[in-house]
């Protein structure tokens, strides 16, 4: 999906609008006052407020996908090359969320409070990532670096569930013990947790 100079300006403008206020509070007219453009300018664009709403979102799924399948395994490796490339994914992904907070509220929480097309592509892209864990799971049950005992479908929406779940206290529940925790010390937790459950790592993985 190509985004213009001037769609992206409409576009920064709208998101912290609509992530705050949600949809329906949210007027073309704030928009237009944000960016600081004439609101033709707006419809030039964007067909209505809907449309600058799936764009933004369908743009953050574009990233959060490559962010995920940048850990899809290409050869067989050991548990120190698996926890490693995790945790640098779980990285970029936490540092991600933390820089575009707007768009993960938008995500998890005020754009459910949208409209029937809106709610469907949230729904979409949370499908779609829950999509993309499976493929590296899935992945590695066939490099024989995870066992099958469990579908990779089954994993993905556990692992996802966690990572969002997670995500959403994190940035969102003030007061919360985790909000103390930085990108890369929730990346090591999720991490170790992902792979050695409650016991965390062991002294040789620390």
């Amino acid at each position: 999906m190509h985004t213009t100079e001037n769609q992206q300006v409409l576009m920064d403008a709208a998101l912290p609008l609509l992530a705050r206020k949600g949809f329906h509070k949210t007027k073309v007219s704030d928009i237009v006052k944000q960016a600081g453009v004439a609101q033709g300018t707006f419809y030039w664009h964007f067909k209505n407020k809907e449309a600058i709403v799936l764009h933004i979102l369908k743009e953050g799924e574009r990233y959060l996908l490559n962010v995920i399948y940048s850990g899809y395994r290409k050869q067989v490796g050991s548990l120190n090359d698996m926890t490693t490339s995790s945790k640098d994914l779980m990285q970029t992904l936490f540092s991600y969320a933390e820089s575009n907070k707007d768009y993960m509220q938008l995500l998890l929480k005020t754009g459910q409070d949208s409209d029937e097309k809106i709610r469907s592509q949230i729904a979409s892209t949370l499908q779609a990532i829950e999509q993309a864990f499976a493929n590296n799971i899935a992945r590695a049950q066939e490099l024989h670096m995870l066992p099958a005992t469990y579908s990779n479908h089954t994993l993905a929406a556990m692992l996802a569930s966690l990572v969002f779940g997670t995500i959403d206290r994190w940035l969102f529940r003030e007061g919360d013990s985790l909000a103390t925790l930085n990108a890369e010390e929730m990346a090591r937790q999720i991490v170790s947790f992902e792979f050695f459950g409650l016991r965390g790592f062991t002294s040789s993985h620390s």
